[in-house]
């Protein structure tokens, strides 16, 4: 009896030590539905780049690129996942291939990548239609994992000659990793946005 209580004791102290080499994070960027669907790509080897599956349809070719930075905003981060996902060209989050998880919700035009040693991403789609109401801007949604941090969301991409996007809508921007809105600019068949993204900036209990 006396070695099994020692033996516990053993391991108890074990978790304890363990515990204290690596403490719980603080969770960082507040609640995000859905911001789990960054890890859902599967067998994929992810890379700086990635083309989403409606690149080559009928539509407004977008190159969107950039650098991702540290949170003093000039180092390049890397190993950094990006996660986009849009509507199609009836404004709707069609799962056209049995998507499984959040891609039901998502829909199939969604993308993975993984920032290189210089912090760049680059991703090839279309641009995305407004929902049927005309509800909201045009739009990208964005979610992000860098090392040793939880999932978080950030503004999505947004475009600047979008009728939608208005001053009142502007102005209820939070510019969580940097301002969101792009000016497409047009490059031979396709339209390049660009956007640098700054780790932490304007994200809750980050630190």
């Amino acid at each position: 009896m006396k070695t099994i209580c020692l033996l516990m004791t053993g391991l108890l102290l074990s978790a304890a030590c363990s515990h204290s080499q690596n403490p719980v994070r603080k969770k960082v960027g507040g609640p995000c539905e859905g911001c789990e669907a960054i890890y859902e790509y599967g067998q994929k080897k992810l890379s700086p780049a990635d083309t989403l599956p409606d690149y080559t349809e009928k539509g407004i070719q977008l190159k969107i690129t950039g650098k991702v930075f540290l949170k003093d905003g000039k180092t390049p981060a890397r190993d950094v996942i990006l996660y986009i996902y849009h509507t199609d060209q009836a404004g709707l989050y069609t799962a056209r291939n049995q998507e499984k998880g959040w891609g039901k919700r998502h829909g199939s035009l969604r993308g993975w990548i993984r920032t290189d040693a210089s912090g760049q991403y680059t991703f090839y789609t279309l641009r995305p239609v407004a929902y049927p109401d005309r509800s909201e801007p045009e739009h990208i949604h964005l979610t992000v994992k860098e090392p040793g941090k939880n999932e978080y969301y950030l503004d999505d991409f947004l475009f600047e000659n979008d009728p939608l996007l208005t001053a009142a809508k502007k102005a209820k921007l939070k510019n969580r990793g940097g301002s969101g809105i792009t000016i497409p600019e047009k490059v031979n068949d396709y339209f390049l946005i660009k956007r640098n993204i700054i780790l932490g900036l304007n994200i809750p209990d980050y630190e």
